[in-house]
């Protein structure tokens, strides 16, 4: 199987009540090579892994209506099936507490909005990495 087949089936399930973020994400996302998983807010996106916990990684923005992501994240966390999944946050407040409690959740790394389709790119690779290292 060559690598490109391999990351074929590799999906990314992305979390974002902005449309245009959404689409951005899943943009830079998929040019990676990776198959997104679109969800518009935290309660499509809980809805999603009950169904299907073949994710490698998870993006998640952390003020959505319903359910925001660190509740995500900290749902993830006592599903065996889901735990392993790392998960990237994405916020555009400036609260320093919104990171450590994602972090406190059990996200692996943080993005700040606004960001750079680079920035985007190098953390995908590093939550990509930590998937890697845990699988």
């Amino acid at each position: 199987m060559s690598e490109q087949n391999a990351q074929d089936s590799q999906k990314i399930l992305v979390a974002d009540d902005d449309p245009a973020i959404l689409r951005l994400v899943t943009a830079i996302v998929e040019k990676e090579g990776y198959t997104v998983i679109p969800a518009r807010d935290g309660r499509e996106a809980y809805k999603i892994l009950q169904s299907d916990s073949g994710f490698i990684a998870g993006i998640f923005d952390v003020v959505m209506p319903h359910i925001q992501g660190p509740e995500l994240v900290r749902y993830m966390q006592t599903e065996k099936r889901l735990m392993k999944i790392p998960v990237m946050m994405m916020t555009a407040e400036q609260n320093p507490k919104l990171s450590s409690d994602s972090f406190a959740a059990g996200a692996v790394v943080f993005l700040p909005k606004p960001f750079t389709t680079a920035q985007l790119q190098i953390m995908l690779r590093m939550l990509i990495a930590k998937s890697k290292s845990v699988s």
